[in-house]
Protein backbone atom coordinates (compact mmCIF):
# COMPACT_ATOMS: atom_id res chain seq x y z
CA UNK A 1 0.00 0.00 0.00
CA UNK A 2 2.19 2.69 -1.07
CA UNK A 3 1.35 6.51 -0.49
CA UNK A 4 -0.01 9.24 -2.99
CA UNK A 5 4.07 9.40 -4.42
CA UNK A 6 4.16 5.44 -4.52
CA UNK A 7 6.90 5.22 -2.53
CA UNK A 8 6.12 3.94 0.88
CA UNK A 9 3.22 3.75 3.10
CA UNK A 10 2.38 5.96 5.89
CA UNK A 11 0.22 5.46 9.22
CA UNK A 12 -1.26 7.83 11.62
CA UNK A 13 -2.28 6.56 15.21
CA UNK A 14 -4.77 8.22 17.18
CA UNK A 15 -5.66 8.57 20.30
CA UNK A 16 -7.57 11.12 22.40
CA UNK A 17 -4.60 12.26 24.70
CA UNK A 18 -1.26 10.71 22.48
CA UNK A 19 0.27 10.08 25.43
CA UNK A 20 0.16 6.35 25.65
CA UNK A 21 -1.07 3.86 22.99
CA UNK A 22 -0.66 5.95 20.46
CA UNK A 23 3.02 7.07 21.20
CA UNK A 24 3.60 3.19 21.89
CA UNK A 25 2.39 2.54 18.41
CA UNK A 26 3.95 5.02 16.64
CA UNK A 27 7.26 4.38 18.69
CA UNK A 28 7.33 0.20 17.84
CA UNK A 29 6.33 1.21 14.06
CA UNK A 30 9.35 3.01 13.45
CA UNK A 31 11.13 0.60 15.48
CA UNK A 32 9.75 -2.71 13.37
CA UNK A 33 9.39 -0.91 10.43
CA UNK A 34 12.30 1.46 9.98
CA UNK A 35 12.66 4.06 6.99
CA UNK A 36 9.71 1.09 4.83
CA UNK A 37 6.45 3.17 6.50
CA UNK A 38 5.99 6.68 7.63
CA UNK A 39 4.73 7.48 10.60
CA UNK A 40 2.72 9.79 12.31
CA UNK A 41 0.75 10.14 15.86
CA UNK A 42 -1.75 12.26 17.26
CA UNK A 43 -4.62 12.82 19.70
CA UNK A 44 -7.62 15.09 19.74
CA UNK A 45 -6.96 16.66 23.07
CA UNK A 46 -3.47 16.14 23.31
CA UNK A 47 -2.18 15.84 27.06
CA UNK A 48 0.67 17.54 28.54
CA UNK A 49 3.44 14.84 28.49
CA UNK A 50 3.66 11.22 27.00
CA UNK A 51 2.41 8.94 30.05
CA UNK A 52 5.32 8.06 32.56
CA UNK A 53 4.53 4.38 32.96
CA UNK A 54 4.45 4.20 28.69
CA UNK A 55 7.99 5.61 28.84
CA UNK A 56 9.33 2.86 31.26
CA UNK A 57 7.98 0.12 29.35
CA UNK A 58 8.67 1.15 26.14
CA UNK A 59 12.37 1.81 27.43
CA UNK A 60 11.99 -2.30 28.90
CA UNK A 61 11.60 -3.22 25.45
CA UNK A 62 15.07 -0.79 24.61
CA UNK A 63 12.84 2.07 22.69
CA UNK A 64 12.72 5.47 24.12
CA UNK A 65 10.34 7.67 24.05
CA UNK A 66 10.85 10.13 26.64
CA UNK A 67 11.35 12.68 24.04
CA UNK A 68 8.18 12.65 22.41
CA UNK A 69 5.72 15.18 22.74
CA UNK A 70 1.34 14.32 22.55
CA UNK A 71 0.39 16.56 19.10
CA UNK A 72 -3.11 18.02 18.01
CA UNK A 73 -4.81 15.60 14.98
CA UNK A 74 -4.81 17.66 12.02
CA UNK A 75 -7.31 16.97 9.02
CA UNK A 76 -3.70 17.46 7.22
CA UNK A 77 -2.37 14.27 9.10
CA UNK A 78 -5.39 12.26 7.95
CA UNK A 79 -4.92 13.29 4.07
CA UNK A 80 -1.01 12.28 4.15
CA UNK A 81 -1.78 9.47 5.82
CA UNK A 82 -2.65 5.71 4.02
CA UNK A 83 -3.92 4.49 7.01
CA UNK A 84 -5.45 5.99 9.99
CA UNK A 85 -5.97 4.00 13.60
CA UNK A 86 -7.47 4.82 16.44
CA UNK A 87 -6.68 2.73 19.14
CA UNK A 88 -10.29 2.08 21.20
CA UNK A 89 -10.40 5.45 22.56
CA UNK A 90 -13.88 6.79 21.08
CA UNK A 91 -12.10 9.38 18.94
CA UNK A 92 -12.62 9.15 15.14
CA UNK A 93 -10.60 10.76 12.04
CA UNK A 94 -11.85 12.75 9.72
CA UNK A 95 -12.85 10.58 6.84
CA UNK A 96 -11.09 10.96 3.25
CA UNK A 97 -12.05 8.38 -0.07
CA UNK A 98 -9.21 6.09 -0.99
CA UNK A 99 -8.03 5.84 3.14
CA UNK A 100 -8.34 2.75 5.58
CA UNK A 101 -9.59 2.95 9.18
CA UNK A 102 -8.99 0.47 11.67
CA UNK A 103 -9.66 0.50 15.28
CA UNK A 104 -7.28 -1.71 18.09
CA UNK A 105 -9.38 -1.95 21.06
CA UNK A 106 -6.87 -1.08 23.78
CA UNK A 107 -7.11 -0.65 27.46
CA UNK A 108 -6.13 2.45 28.65
CA UNK A 109 -2.77 3.32 30.11
CA UNK A 110 -3.46 6.15 32.10
CA UNK A 111 -2.90 6.69 35.87
CA UNK A 112 -1.57 2.69 35.13
CA UNK A 113 1.99 1.74 36.57
CA UNK A 114 4.32 -0.10 34.09
CA UNK A 115 2.89 -3.15 35.68
CA UNK A 116 -0.33 -2.82 33.71
CA UNK A 117 1.43 -0.72 31.00
CA UNK A 118 3.56 -3.63 30.01
CA UNK A 119 0.76 -5.83 28.58
CA UNK A 120 -0.80 -2.72 26.23
CA UNK A 121 2.51 -2.91 24.84
CA UNK A 122 2.73 -6.29 24.01
CA UNK A 123 -0.56 -6.09 22.31
CA UNK A 124 0.69 -3.33 20.41
CA UNK A 125 3.60 -4.56 19.29
CA UNK A 126 1.98 -7.85 17.91
CA UNK A 127 -0.66 -5.46 15.81
CA UNK A 128 1.60 -3.47 14.39
CA UNK A 129 3.94 -6.70 13.30
CA UNK A 130 0.64 -7.97 11.69
CA UNK A 131 0.04 -4.32 10.27
CA UNK A 132 4.11 -4.48 8.73
CA UNK A 133 3.58 -7.84 7.50
CA UNK A 134 0.51 -6.90 5.73
CA UNK A 135 1.57 -2.86 4.37
CA UNK A 136 5.55 -3.23 4.24
CA UNK A 137 6.71 -6.82 4.08
CA UNK A 138 10.35 -7.02 3.72
CA UNK A 139 9.74 -9.24 0.43
CA UNK A 140 7.71 -8.25 -1.88
CA UNK A 141 4.00 -10.68 -2.19
CA UNK A 142 4.07 -12.27 -5.74
CA UNK A 143 1.63 -11.65 -7.92
CA UNK A 144 -0.42 -14.08 -9.92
Amino acid sequence: MPDSTGTKPSVLFVCVHNAGRSQMAAAWLTHLAGDRVEVRSAGSDPGKQVNPAAVAAMAEAGIDISAEVPKILTVEAVKESDVCITMGCGDTCPVFPGKRYLDWTLDDPAGQGVEAVRPIRDQIKTLVENLIAEIAPTTPKATT
